[in-house]
C-alpha cells in the first residue's frame, strides 16, 4: 500500500491494520483486509472530498479488488486541521 500510495507524494501517511475489529465480518471473516489511512498531501490542495478519496482508491488501484476489503481514509492537505 505505502508504495503504490508514494505515487501521491505523501508528507505523512499512516496505515493502521484495523482487521481485530473485524474478526467474523461477513466478506472478510477472518479480520484481514481493513485499514485506517491518514495522509496528507498537497495532492489534496483545493480538492473535494470525494475527489481525494478516488485518487487514493485510483492509487490504490486493483488492490481494491484483493487485499482491501474496507478502508477508512482521513485525507488532508498540508496545514488542514
Amino acid at each position: 500500500m505505502t508504495e503504490r500510495l508514494a505515487s501521491l507524494s505523501p508528507q505523512l501517511l499512516e496505515i493502521e491494520d484495523d482487521g481485530h475489529r473485524h474478526v467474523g465480518h461477513a466478506g472478510a471473516a477472518d479480520g484481514h483486509g481493513h485499514f485506517k489511512l491518514r495522509m496528507v498531501s498537497e495532492a489534496f490542495r483545493g480538492k473535494l472530498l470525494l475527489a481525494r478519496h478516488r485518487a487514493i482508491y485510483a492509487a490504490l488501484g486493483d488492490m481494491m479488488q484483493t487485499d482491501i476489503h474496507a478502508l477508512s481514509i482521513e485525507a488532508k492537505a498540508p496545514g488542514e486541521a
